[in-house]
């Protein structure tokens, strides 16, 4: 768009041109027209080419054709026509006079289609896997024209418009056309670049105007503004090294030690950037292998931490651009982090300016709202029956791995999901075409998802946050399972199980925690029936539940021992680890999205200081010996791997077990839950290749902040069969602590 002088010898008045239809100029000025291109730009007429153009807040338009400036003639609401010489395509421009200034612009309903065939026939079949190139506003050269191509999916609209920033967010001049049978309404709009401010204007099939943002936006305003923003990507990617190697070995035999973030708290105020230069640090230093962050798609209210979103598509705006959190995952990558990412396909909140009945009817969302609504959080859930909507979610899990680079999926609340009768009374929910609870249109969903993400991203993992027994998750799709559906296809699982039972032990006194003994034993029964992730997650350490170091009973100093030797229990436990932030220094107060971690404990001005400094290096040590170690983590999967040396002292509040390699020393864990020492205390080991055995770990290390009960020196296993083991060990345990023990080489 450029504002020019007039120069007014060069204007020549066209001549007149046919009337439009009445119903045509109707349906065009209400926005309801379904080709405005056949009404607007240039047409071959009976007498030269018949121009005609839009423009509300024009006082005149001339076509400018060349050197030679056309008038058009006023036809009133906005409509400008005229016929000028001619007999092709003009390439044409049109000079705009407004009262203030006047405008020299390319006129959009010039330009062909910007979309192919087969790009419509993949997204009417609901198979575009790279649907957000298709989809949304992309920043092109059309004809040699810079612009903005739009384009949405709204089958049910009556019209649909763009308005933004560069039409004083009224869309009557934009009116899109429709791509036949494919449901998508497309425009191409000259001079509309990057940084642009845009909503589609949508006339529902009831003729109510409604505007909404993008549902493919890839980039948005910050919250509690709407609109989307046209964005195009300059990064320029430096982690080639570790996209090359992550895919070296499987999840579920590497070592994965993940610290959950929630980005926008962690450091309250700091942007991707300025995060990626303080997150690399702090978890290289602390030794974790990936991070896995609170869902960073756009979401309105912040309170929900990223889990009622309305911007799939787009990294939030809070804490900077799309590119700046592309440098933010490849700051990671490159320091040797590998970046998960919560995702959240299970439902999305009912803003008017999002997807809720984003056309005037519901179309993301089940057409009966009772089906619609999720009956926990007050939110609409996707309609996974339609191919369309579903495409819309495989294509976004394949936009996060591939446009940004992520390694992982943590599916949010699958079980919500995947069963019929999900929180729902009786006569809420109607069963599947076999009489069963199960959601098949999920599982289908699921697996595709699944199967599209580990074909497309070599290397990536997908985790499912799975709250009940549903067999398979973790199984390849072409596996059968106990429901007759197949595996969904994940990496791995959440063990909430696990998380419910160990933190419902940990918070019993030491001298009740006798009668519940089996909390931590019963998750070895089932421990090899998926491939299993531990979380101390988020959802532990909120609503109540108070931190992970204030669940443990007794004074300061035991709670602290009980949160040692619970860490250093879980990470010799077979299965990976997630900790959520500020459980590494044992924070006292549970987590609050406003304030973050309480990082001030851990300054040297704090009289507790050294209480948090020594938990938090406990996690360093406990992540690096487990990296070193694989008999920590290479046969998570496989029964093998494990041994129990003591699993019935319940009056003792003691368990042992041994972690064995493939090919290495094995290792022994041991953990006294009572706050007695215990001396002389045998266990029996493996025969190893020496029988001097030595300490590799101990929670009641005084660095740690313990009291500093050790086994000194050099242990030597005796021929003492002890446990089934054909020698054991004389061991000194702590009070509330863990030991590791390993064969000295």
């Amino acid at each position: 768009m450029a504002v020019v002088d007039v120069d007014p010898t060069t204007l020549h008045r066209a001549r007149p041109a046919p009337a439009l239809d009445a119903d045509d100029r109707g349906r065009l000025l209400r926005g309801e027209h379904h080709d405005p291109h056949a009404l607007l730009g240039a047409h071959p007429g009976p007498d030269g080419v018949v121009v005609r153009c839009l423009r509300p807040h024009a006082r005149s338009v001339s076509v400018l054709t060349g050197p030679v400036a056309w008038t058009l003639r006023d036809e009133g609401d906005g409509l400008f026509t005229g016929t000028v010489p001619g007999s092709g395509p003009l390439g044409h421009r049109l000079r705009v006079v407004h009262t203030e200034a006047v405008v020299d612009v390319e006129d959009p309903y010039r330009f062909p289609p910007t979309l192919g065939e087969l790009d419509l026939h993949l997204v009417a079949e609901g198979r575009h896997e790279e649907l957000w190139t298709v989809l949304g506003a992309h920043v092109r050269e059309q004809e040699g024209v810079r612009g903005t191509r739009f384009a949405v999916w709204a089958p049910d609209a009556r019209g649909v418009r763009v308005c933004g920033d560069f039409n004083h967010w009224d869309g009557t001049a934009l009116p899109m056309r429709s791509l036949g049978s494919s449901g998508v309404w497309e425009l191409f709009v000259p001079g509309v670049g990057a940084g642009a401010l845009y909503k589609f204007e949508i006339t529902g099939p009831d003729g109510a105007r409604l505007e909404r943002s993008d549902p493919m936006a890839r980039r948005t305003e910050v919250p509690p503004a709407t609109a989307s923003v046209v964005t195009d990507s300059d990064h320029v990617w430096g982690d080639e090294e570790w996209m090359r190697r992550r895919g070296d070995r499987p999840a579920h035999s590497a070592p994965l030690s993940v610290y959950e973030v929630h980005l926008a708290s962690w450091r309250p105020g700091a942007t991707y950037r300025e995060l990626a230069a303080e997150l690399v640090s702090y978890v290289s230093e602390l030794g974790f292998t990936h991070v896995e962050l609170l869902p960073v798609a756009e979401h309105p209210f912040g309170g929900s931490w990223g889990y009622q979103v309305t911007g799939f598509y787009a990294p939030t705006a809070r804490l900077g651009t799309p590119d700046d959190f592309r440098y933010f995952v490849d700051t990671l990558h490159r320091a040797g982090i590998g970046v998960l990412l919560d995702w959240v396909p299970g439902h999305f909140p009912r803003d008017a300016w999002a997807l809720a009945d984003f056309d005037g009817r519901p179309l993301y969302e089940p057409q009966d709202p009772v089906r619609a609504a999720h009956p926990d959080w007050g939110t609409l859930v996707f309609d996974l029956g339609r191919r369309e909507v579903r495409n819309f979610l495989v294509a976004n899990a394949v936009y996060w791995c591939e446009e940004f680079h992520i390694d992982g999926l943590r599916v949010d609340a699958v079980a919500s999901m995947l069963y019929l009768d999900y929180s729902r009374e009786d006569g809420t929910w109607t069963p599947n075409a076999h009489g069963g609870r199960e959601n098949l249109d999920a599982v289908a969903f699921l697996q595709e998802m699944n199967s599209t993400l580990y074909r497309r991203c070599p290397g990536i993992v997908t985790i499912a946050e799975e709250s009940t027994a549903w067999d398979g998750v973790t199984r390849p799709t072409d596996q059968p399972a106990a429901h007759g559906l197949g595996g969904l296809g994940f990496g791995l699982k959440w063990n909430m199980g696990w998380s419910h039972d160990s933190l419902a032990y940990m918070a019993h006194d030491p001298v009740h925690r006798r009668y519940h003994h089996d909390a931590l034993t019963f998750s070895m029964v089932y421990a090899y029936s998926e491939h299993y992730v531990l979380p101390v997650s988020h959802d532990e350490v909120v609503h109540g539940k108070r931190s992970l170091v204030s669940k443990m009973p007794g004074d300061w100093w035991q709670q602290r021992a009980d949160h040692r030797a619970y860490l250093a229990f879980m990470w010799a436990h077979p299965g990976k680890k997630l900790l959520f932030m500020g459980q590494e220094f044992a924070q006292g107060a549970e987590w609050s999205e406003t304030d973050g971690p309480q990082w001030w404990v851990l300054g040297a001005d704090h009289p507790g200081h050294e209480d948090h400094r020594g938990v938090q290096r406990l996690v360093a040590d406990l992540n690096h010996l487990y990296t070193a170690r694989p008999a920590l983590w290479e046969r998570d999967g496989d029964p093998a791997g494990f041994s129990w040396a003591e699993a019935d002292a319940a009056d003792d509040n003691v368990l042992a077990f041994v972690r064995h390699a493939s090919d290495g020393p094995p290792l022994l864990a041991v953990v006294n839950f009572s706050p007695v020492v215990r001396d002389d205390y045998r266990i029996g080991v493996p025969e190893a290749a020496t029988d001097v055995w030595h300490e590799v770990l101990n929670t009641d290390a005084p660095r740690y902040g313990g009291s500093g009960v050790r086994n000194e020196g050099p242990l030597p296993q005796t021929a003492t069969a002890h446990h089934g083991f054909p020698a054991s060990l004389s061991l000194r345990l702590p009070p509330l602590g863990a030991v590791w023990l390993s064969p000295m080489p």
